[in-house]
């Protein structure tokens, strides 16, 4: 990959990372006023418990994707970024442009999903 795409995609990936740790922040700080909010009636306990469990389920997906910019960013310093880890050929720039923290190349992805190769 040439240098220049590799500034790029280390720019992007690190202006996310910012991003999710900002909405991670902000997410928790509602999570801490659902918890502390005093429900008036059971509909209000229902919505409070509705949303607390949204809030939860954005935060564990936004953690996944701080995970795997981590680890797409390690691999930028190890000069093994934009290789598929299941077959070790060059992952599409194109792909890369829409997901840069993705993992596979686009045969394996689909490989994946249809059970014939194992996500490690």
């Amino acid at each position: 990959m040439k240098k220049n795409d590799l500034n790029f995609f280390k720019d992007n990936l690190e202006q996310r990372k910012k991003a999710i740790k900002e909405d991670l922040h902000s997410n928790s700080k509602e999570i801490e006023a659902l918890h502390n909010s005093v429900p008036s009636d059971s509909v209000d306990f229902s919505v409070i418990e509705t949303n607390s469990q949204i809030d939860l389920a954005i935060s564990a997906n936004l953690k996944q994707e701080l995970k795997e910019i981590e680890e797409s960013l390690d691999k930028i310093k190890n000069n093994t970024y934009g290789i598929c880890e299941s077959c070790d050929d060059e992952i599409a720039v194109e792909r890369l442009k829409i997901k840069p923290h993705v993992k596979y190349c686009i045969t394996c992805r689909e490989n994946l999903e249809k059970g014939k190769i194992y996500e490690s």
